[in-house]
């Protein structure tokens, strides 16, 4: 299957503005879970308004959050896939573009040394665009998450050693939700990579923290210490927006890597309670678009 670079540039900016505005499912089934089980009364009113901002935001085609956030593209790549990866590349670019100025929305993207914006949501190196290949025949899923300032900020990476064992995995973890407190808007998806090397283990948090809500890590032992970091983060008492409460998290995602046999790098990137994204499947019958 040949990709058609004009569909994949009206997917790019289609996927941006729809992201921004309306949340996946499966992030509206998990306030209605909090909700439910939410003790304190502070917590519960917090909870409600959110979801009031979810429902507002859809029947009013209205942003669910003022951030724009860093636009980030996941592509998965099937067999039997044509296209040419640098066109590829700038029809993403420009359907981000083309979102951010015919929309309009804000753009939150500056130079890092200037902080010039050129009112784009562009960059150098932005769109972050990541590529992965699966085997899947004639498939090309793209996914656009775009990644806000507040709980991107609650970013951190820990070059543990092997003798700190899993316990050293928890307390990093716990501690650096501690320190976020409220500034990273929760409840959250608390997204944790472990092993790798520096890089691969950041990026694999950040590929833990957008997983949907109800997903589990592949591996055993990364999905076992999901649920014991689940259970542990809402045993904090932060609570919505930081000012106590059960829902604290809606989940952590725990994301494995294979490492060398003298460290162990772990890693965390926090998705706040806007945990946004949107998906275009291309097959050869067409363009799918959803969550």
């Amino acid at each position: 299957m040949k990709l058609d670079m004009e569909a994949v540039e009206e997917a790019a900016k289609h996927l941006y503005i729809q992201a921004l505005k309306i949340l996946p499912p499966d992030i509206k089934e998990g306030f209605q879970r909090l909700d439910a089980t939410e003790t304190d009364p502070t917590a519960k009113s917090i909870l409600a308004t959110m979801i009031q901002n979810i429902e507002v935001a859809e029947d009013t085609t209205n942003l669910l959050c003022q951030d724009t956030g860093i636009p980030i593209y996941n592509l998965e790549i099937g067999s039997g896939i044509d296209f040419d990866g640098h066109k590829l590349k700038e029809a993403i670019r420009k359907g981000c573009e083309r979102a951010t100025t015919e929309h309009p929305l804000r753009s939150s993207v500056v130079h890092p040394i200037t902080r010039i914006n050129e009112q784009t949501s562009c960059g150098i190196r932005v769109p972050v665009i990541n590529i992965d290949f699966t085997d899947k025949d004639e498939v090309f899923e793209m996914e656009m998450i775009p990644k806000g300032s507040g709980s991107e900020n609650g970013s951190y990476l820990k070059m543990c050693i092997p003798a700190e064992g899993v316990a050293g995995i928890k307390s990093f973890v716990v501690d650096k939700v501690i320190e976020c407190g409220g500034r990273v808007c929760p409840p959250t998806i608390v997204g944790v990579g472990v092993g790798g090397t520096s890089d691969l283990c950041t990026k694999l948090a950040k590929k833990a923290g957008a997983r949907a809500l109800g997903s589990t890590c592949p591996d055993p032992e990364g999905a076992k210490l999901e649920k014991e970091l689940s259970a542990a983060v809402n045993m904090l008492g932060i609570g919505p927006q930081g000012l106590g409460g059960d829902s604290t998290a809606f989940a952590v995602h725990v994301e494995t890597a294979a490492t060398h046999i003298t460290m162990n790098p772990v890693a965390v990137n926090i998705m706040c309670h806007s945990a946004r994204r949107a998906r275009a499947t291309f097959t050869p019958k067409g363009v799918e678009i959803g969550f």
